[in-house]
């Protein structure tokens, strides 16, 4: 049996397990069968040209865990962002850890999708913003069938959250192999503030395949800022969708760390609802083996005087693969749009690969937009003078790396997981700095 036949023969079992309160059965019959039409995306679509998910659906996954797992923090304490204080909200094959978690409903709600789906208060919520950011998309709608955790995060109107947010899904290997669906929604309504740090984590070297959808909704005069470390095992495969919504006079900046994985797709989309408003990607992304990163990313200028800022860099040896697909799109109503779009990269070995596609449509005449790619291979004659200078050829290629990644870090605004992610930047080059960037 196909992953595709599993899973919608699953979906009626699974459906007469869920008892919510309100229409979300309505929208899951829809998503099911819009999966059922369209199934998985293959090479022949245009946005998967450059990346199969053939070799990840050979496995036969369990949809759902036979069983609890129960994980000891000592022994997952390395995974967190430990040394700052946080609220995190924790779940262990797809299911909710309780005691790994500290959630709140303080000042602001970060707590289980299931909750919000589930009991009445939320009702209003979830009937005005959940699936209303998403496109139709095939691995959308499979996730839309199958919601049923994740995390819930609202901050009210002027409301700063005073820790940031740690989602973590951990994979135990309970299972020889497992497809996990969370799905987070996030609301930062206006004038609020938020900070979130996510993480997908494999403990062993079992298959699992995470299809993750994420609604991001920014009120006006608001700020979210956003950081996704992929640092998994080569067995741990995810397909990461973004989709984030902003009023006017807001700014939402993501981070993505890519940096370990045997497939990972990142689809990112920010939709612009109101004038002024500031949107921020950024990436760095490292791979060796026959490790696959493609991020495919959307900025949409509906509304004039906007801004717009891309810039992924990218690290390829052995026979990795790296993806860039990025496109600025702006209205005709979108005058005094100003975008910028840059993806450059360094191949350390001729065998690994590199597909950049940056686009720009722009149907609008008073813009300022450019975009622009690099692939490439380390400058020798600045290893060269770095070596005439006493650094040793392998300290001396790694200065070069943090260099070229470091106006990435260097809008991290948590030093904490800029010190982290620079540690494992050092760690994937192999050698050890005397200093954090």
């Amino acid at each position: 049996m196909s992953l595709k036949d599993k899973l919608i023969s699953s979906f009626l079992a699974f459906e007469e397990n869920i008892d919510l309160e309100n229409d979300i059965h309505t929208q899951r019959d829809s998503a099911i069968k819009y999966f059922e039409n369209t199934g998985f995306p293959t090479k022949k679509d245009e946005a998967w040209k450059y990346t199969s998910l053939n070799s990840i659906l050979k496995e036969d996954y369990s949809i759902f865990p036979k069983k609890e797992f129960a994980l000891d923090y000592k022994d997952v304490k390395k995974y967190f962002i430990h040394d700052i204080d946080t609220y995190t909200i924790v779940f262990v094959d797809g299911i909710y850890s309780s005691h790994l978690s500290s959630t709140t409903h303080d000042k602001f709600d970060a707590c289980l999708m299931s909750s919000a789906l589930n009991k009445a208060k939320y009702k209003s919520i979830i009937d005005t913003y959940f699936n209303k950011a998403t496109p139709e998309d095939s691995l959308v709608s499979l996730n839309t069938a199958f919601t049923r955790e994740g995390a819930y995060i609202r901050v009210p109107k002027n409301v700063a959250a005073e820790k940031p947010v740690q989602i973590i899904n951990f994979s135990t290997g309970s299972e020889t192999a497992l497809m996990v669906q969370p799905r987070n929604l996030i609301i930062a309504e206006d004038g609020s503030q938020l900070q979130i740090i996510e993480r997908h984590q494999s403990l062993t070297d079992n298959a699992v395949l995470t299809n993750s959808v994420t609604e991001v909704f920014v009120g006006k005069n608001a700020n979210v800022d956003y950081y996704k470390i992929q640092n998994d095992k080569t067995s741990a495969s995810l397909i990461d969708s973004t989709y984030v919504k902003q009023d006017r006079d807001s700014v939402a900046s993501v981070h993505t760390f890519s940096l370990g994985g045997k497939l990972t797709r990142n689809n990112l989309n920010f939709y612009q609802n109101g004038e002024n408003i500031n949107s921020i990607l950024k990436g760095v992304t490292i791979l060796e083996d026959k490790q696959h990163v493609d991020h495919n990313t959307l900025v949409h200028h509906q509304q004039p005087n906007c801004e717009s800022h891309q810039d992924y860099k990218g690290i390829f040896s052995d026979k990795s693969v790296g993806v860039f697909n990025g496109k600025v799109y702006v209205d005709k109503i979108a005058q005094k749009t100003d975008a910028y779009q840059s993806n450059n990269n360094i191949l350390i070995d001729d065998t690994s690969t590199c597909n950049s596609k940056p686009q720009l449509e722009i149907f609008a005449d008073d813009v300022k937009c450019s975009h622009g790619c690099t692939i490439g291979q380390l400058d020798n004659e600045a290893l060269y003078y770095l070596q005439t200078r006493g650094i040793p050829y392998k300290e001396a290629r790694a200065l070069l790396m943090f260099a070229f990644a470091n106006n990435v870090l260097d809008s991290v605004k948590i030093p904490e997981i800029k010190k982290r992610i620079t540690k494992q930047i050092a760690l994937k080059i192999g050698v050890e700095l005397g200093f954090d960037l």
